[in-house]
């Protein structure tokens, strides 16, 4: 299997590529991509917070996101890098 693809338990691959070229990670892709096959998908998606995307946030915003969840290194990290950590996590 090639490194990008999801593993066996992502039970909607196509919505799962979608959200990964989106920018998000692999953990939310498959949460999200779960979900919507297990639900109706118009619910999937419409419970998440009302928060702007990380670009919109300033660098101390993500600084501090980072820190809450325990991101190693964010100290050095320039803005787009906390993002990319940010959702890798």
């Amino acid at each position: 299997m090639p490194k990008d693809e999801p593993g066996p338990s992502v039970k909607d691959d196509e919505l799962y590529e979608k959200l990964r070229d989106e920018g998000n990670s692999k953990a939310k892709s498959a949460r999200i991509a779960n979900a919507a096959a297990n639900s109706s998908r118009s619910a999937v998606g419409k419970k998440g917070g009302s928060h702007p995307s990380y670009e919109e946030w300033t660098r101390d915003e993500l600084y501090e996101r980072a820190q809450e969840i325990g991101v190693e290194g964010r100290s050095d990290m320039t803005k787009e890098q906390l993002v990319d950590a940010l959702r890798d996590s």
